[in-house]
């Protein structure tokens, strides 16, 4: 009973230490590359998202200041479109994986690319809090190896992938 009790509060050590860790952006990420249009595959669904029922997309643009612009997306129930614009900017030293977003002036998230497949097909983008969570893709669906190594590095930094919503997207 007594080694039970030592393995029960050993594993609940470990789980506490890695929900301790900080959360890591990726170490380098091309900006250029990652512009575009995104899928939203999954995610902690944010308060603004509450009306949204499908077809969640990111679009991401370079403006001639050097901040990106940031455009979501999706699906309501009545089949309008919901749409919000914003700004992002580089946090400085980063390697272009952690960004600034701004929808409503001045407040502002921060927006971390804490996995990324090397080929830029899909990514998992998170905060430093683990409040939000969103794994993206090129395309409307996730191939089952990419969306499993996607939910392994989400899992690895810490985030609780009970809360992940699945994304319908149109085929």
């Amino acid at each position: 009973m007594k080694r039970l009790l030592l393995l029960l509060l050993a594993c609940h050590g470990l789980q506490a230490s890695v929900l301790a860790a900080p959360v890591q952006s990726v170490a380098l990420l091309d900006l250029k590359r990652y512009l575009g249009t995104w899928y939203e595959v999954a995610s902690y669904p944010m308060f603004f998202q509450r009306m949204c029922v499908a077809d969640t997309t990111a679009e991401y643009g370079l403006l001639e200041d050097g901040r990106v612009s940031v455009r979501n997306r999706c699906r309501k129930e009545d089949g309008s479109f919901s749409e919000v614009t914003g700004k992002a900017g580089v946090v400085a030293g980063t390697g272009n994986a952690q960004l600034k977003v701004s929808f409503f002036w001045p407040f502002s998230a921060p927006y971390w690319v804490i996995g990324l497949d090397p080929d830029y097909r899909w990514a998992v983008v998170g905060n430093p809090n683990r409040d939000y969570l969103w794994i993206l893709s090129r395309t409307p669906q996730l191939p089952p190896a990419d969306w499993a190594a996607a939910r392994a590095i989400a899992q690895q930094q810490g985030f609780d992938l009970e809360r992940l919503k699945l994304t319908r997207q149109a085929p």
